[in-house]
């Protein structure tokens, strides 16, 4: 006899949905399972043996083999312990087969029967609802599989509880979706003293998702500008909070089973690899990059980056996706965020001060700023100098727009941006704009075009520098609730493509 389960494997964020075919036989006693199975599926036939142990099953003195189907597409993870497990049991006729075939599951199983947690429950939830069937999960993932709503999730502490629920002894009760997760504390805007330009740019960058260099000395406020930006982010949409929250789900960081409705922020620090920030590793995770999906990724200490780790932002920066090739796979996740990165204006950090800058001064500058290549500088629509704050400045009281104030403006001016974009659903923010459609959006009057042109000659405008312009330009028209592009407008956003003085 053979008996089928269902299981999932993950291709990037997607869930495939894949068939866990048992067949019990004659021959020499054995447990084999097929299928392109990982280190850890192959392990699965110890697991279950020992489950199975604790609920006083006895394993037969037969020849079982489980096939993982479609066979060439790899599978990796302990989830597929669960579905293994009732597939054996099916074929044994222990459970009714015809209502294991009804469910998708996963879940990592305990020598002595326990479902341990995983990863993934809500792109598995996703695809069981696609084909219509429930979804029986470990009980801490029942929360956040409950989300999708289409489907009966059904939560288990044990095996042998799944059992009790497939053979209608004690039936499981759907479990019910987990608690939106709060946003975490974030500290206001109008506690940073000074620095009202890289406030200014800050509200710009939110609105608009553009990306934005800070440059300055030690102290400037450079960090503490960017842990602010959170606070003026909108909250998501349904669309981007399940996309997001898919992501989460993978990596295992959602809180509590709650999906999250607030833009993520991620700050790696200067010492991680490329896997780390853009995927890879075992089993293909989502990096750095797509876990800011929708969000905001803050990268401190930019320079201090690997040359190759900030190489590789170049083309997620554009294509809002990034591939995470391997030998066996490629495994695709999105990544649209909003970047932000703050450096020194050297390696000592005193550059323009005459009294503290080292000997090597101003070539110190130019050798440190190099680190990031010309392409990647190019693809940061805001680059602005923060000065050190003086004295005087820290002395005042706190003061300023709020970060709910400034928020507000954001959201207005996202609002703004969704009603323009509605017939065009791969663009959600004037930063995703080009072509023929920025051009509509954005374009400039006779005296913006000649402003632009002297422009161009005097900084050496490159066509992604034009463009990006533009897109500046639009946000800060929407921001002040303009419908045409007006050239104070054009002149802001160019203001924030001058060159460094430490860069040259």
């Amino acid at each position: 006899m053979v008996a089928t389960a269902y299981s999932v494997a993950f291709d990037g964020i997607e869930a495939r949905l894949v068939e866990v075919q048992c067949a019990v036989a004659a021959g020499l006693p054995g447990f084999s399972i097929v299928g392109l199975p990982d280190k850890a599926v192959s392990e699965a036939r110890e697991r279950v043996k020992a489950a199975f142990g604790a609920l006083s099953i006895a394993m037969p003195s037969r020849r079982i083999t489980v096939n993982l189907s479609p066979a060439n597409l790899p599978k990796e993870g302990s989830h597929f312990d669960l579905p293994i497990a009732l597939a054996v049991l099916a074929a044994l006729q222990i459970v009714p087969s015809e209502e294991v075939a009804r469910c998708v599951a996963l879940g990592e199983l305990s020598l002595d029967g326990r479902l341990v947690t995983v990863t993934g429950a809500l792109p598995a939830a996703m695809a069981a609802s696609e084909d219509d069937r429930a979804l029986i999960c470990p009980r801490d993932c029942g929360p956040e599989a409950a989300w999708v709503g289409a489907v009966p999730v059904l939560a288990a502490e044990t095996l042998k509880q799944v059992v009790d629920h497939l053979t209608d002894r004690s039936p499981i009760t759907p479990a019910r979706p987990g608690l939106v997760g709060d946003a975490p504390p974030v500290g206001c805007l109008s506690e940073v003293k000074g620095q009202e330009r890289a406030k200014r740019a800050l509200e710009i960058a939110a609105a608009g998702r553009h990306h934005m260099l800070m440059v300055g000395p030690p102290g400037a406020g450079k960090s503490m500008l960017a842990a602010r930006i959170p606070g003026l982010m909108p909250p998501l949409s349904a669309r981007e909070a399940l996309e997001t929250s898919m992501i989460h789900s993978l990596a295992g960081t959602l809180p509590d089973g709650g999906i999250t409705r607030h833009a993520p922020f991620q700050e790696p620090h200067h010492t991680a690899s490329v896997p780390a920030i853009v995927g890879g590793g075992r089993g293909a995770k989502p990096g750095q990059i797509s876990l800011a999906h929708n969000g905001v990724l803050f990268l401190d200490e930019f320079p201090e980056f690997p040359r190759q780790v900030l190489d590789t932002l170049r083309q997620p920066i554009e294509s809002g996706e990034v591939m995470v090739a391997r030998a066996n796979a490629h495994v695709r996740y999105p990544c649209r965020f909003l970047l932000v990165a703050a450096a020194n204006p050297c390696r000592c950090g005193y550059l323009a001060d005459p009294a503290r800058a080292c000997s090597r001064a101003p070539i110190c500058g130019g050798d440190y700023m190099s680190k990031i290549s010309g392409p990647l500088m190019d693809r940061f629509d805001l680059r602005l100098e923060v000065p050190g704050v003086s004295y005087q400045d820290l002395d005042r009281a706190a003061g300023g727009e709020t970060s709910a104030t400034v928020a507000a403006r954001v959201a207005q001016a996202r609002q703004v941006q969704a009603d323009r974009f509605r017939d065009h659903p791969q663009v959600t923010v004037n930063a995703d704009a080009s072509g023929t459609l920025l051009e509509q959006i954005a374009a400039p009057d006779d005296a913006g075009r000649a402003l632009i042109s002297k422009a161009a000659d005097r900084l050496g405008l490159t066509a992604r520098g034009y463009h990006r312009i533009l897109r500046s330009a639009r946000t800060i028209a929407d921001l002040e609730g303009s419908d045409p592009v007006q050239i104070h407008h054009l002149a802001e956003a160019i203001s924030y493509r001058l060159p460094f003085v430490a860069g040259g």
